[in-house]
């Protein structure tokens, strides 16, 4: 108890300081740019939409656009995905106890990459989503591609093992892979537009899209809450959670659904961004501990920061051209990816 305690009083704290940073990091976000707007009237600009205050005087109305229209809701969709990806990380590395895991193994960009690929070749446009019709259908595949990764996982092992789940994941990616690398061999012209697609951006991202992600990171936040404590109990492997009444094949099977619908609002989008939901949980980790209730919502700051703080370099960089999001976060990742590999196989 005494212990629980502790953990309690570092843990809480700590994830309302990195809260505070993370608006801290919004609002630079929202004020850095090739228009050089100060962050106090960046501030005074949010503050001034949000709760209506008198905006002061001298500054410029095409600021007060620019703040409003461009930056912010591009730097809260960057936040939003960067955190969704981030829980859906710490999830798959929960359950799959594995470190290195991250809900791109399990189809969700490859089959998210399809579904835009499609509807970026054939050019169609469904009437009641009209713009967003290459999101919803990245969403939709993205999914689909994951139910389909749990489907098959259970009939060949009905526990759904770790190794069966992250096999048949991978299995599945190369598959749908090799289907999109054959579709924009075929339509060469479209190739470029795909490829751009899949780099990730947050680039002419407006206030419907932050609209657009908030539902599904309602629900799939929500579902992963409530299977905390399950996930500190799988921790300690399926033969002792299974003792104490746990349905770790069930359990697993849920969470990978609310992992799903996470990365594959996020994918759909902002295109494909990796790293960010393999760095954050890690991270979180260590700042809050292993417990679940903790270290999820430390993961939602920590992803959402670090999307934004990579977004900012990716469009200031070279501005006023931009690079690829995913081009900054794998230059970042990918060292960390192998310093955590390397970690483990050294002998203790």
């Amino acid at each position: 108890m005494k212990n629980r305690n502790h953990i309690l009083q570092r843990s809480y704290p700590r994830i309302i300081i990195g809260a505070i940073i993370s608006l801290l990091i919004i609002a630079a976000g929202a004020s850095l740019g090739s228009s050089g707007i100060s962050p106090a009237d960046t501030v005074l600009i949010i503050l001034h939409k949000v709760f209506h205050l008198p905006l002061k005087a001298g500054i410029d109305p095409k600021n007060v656009s620019i703040v409003w229209l461009l930056r912010l809701p591009r730097v809260l969709l960057a936040f939003l995905a960067g955190g969704s990806l981030a829980m859906a990380g710490a999830v798959c590395q929960s359950i799959l106890r594995n470190p290195l895991a991250s809900p791109y193994i399990l189809g969700v960009s490859s089959g998210a990459s399809l579904g835009a690929g499609l509807v970026i070749i054939s050019g169609i446009s469904l009437t009641f989503a009209g713009g967003f019709t290459l999101p919803l259908a990245g969403f939709v595949f993205g999914v689909a591609a994951v139910f389909l990764v749990a489907a098959f996982s259970s009939r060949i092992d009905k526990s759904m093992s770790n190794n069966t789940i992250i096999l048949c994941g991978m299995v599945f990616s190369l598959f749908i892979n090799a289907v999109l690398t054959a579709l924009s061999a075929v339509f060469s012209d479209d190739l470029k537009r795909i490829m751009l697609w899949q780099m990730g951006s947050f680039a002419m991202r407006g206030w419907p899209y932050v609209r657009l992600i908030l539902p599904f990171l309602i629900i799939g936040s929500a579902g992963i809450i409530f299977h905390t404590r399950e996930m500190d109990i799988m921790a300690f492997g399926d033969d002792q959670a299974k003792s104490v009444g746990v349905e770790t094949g069930a359990i697993r099977k849920r969470l990978l659904v609310f992992s799903a619908i996470l990365t594959g609002a996020a994918v759909a989008l902002s295109g494909v961004i990796g790293f960010v939901d393999l760095i954050s949980p890690h991270a979180a980790r260590k700042i809050v501990g292993s417990r679940h209730i903790y270290s999820i919502p430390m993961s939602f700051i920590l992803g959402g920061s670090l999307m934004v703080v990579t977004d900012l370099i990716a469009r200031t960089v070279i501005s006023p051209s931009e690079l690829p999001v995913g081009a900054i976060t794998a230059l970042i990742g990918a060292p960390f990816f192998a310093w955590v590999y390397f970690k483990r196989r050294r002998p203790q």
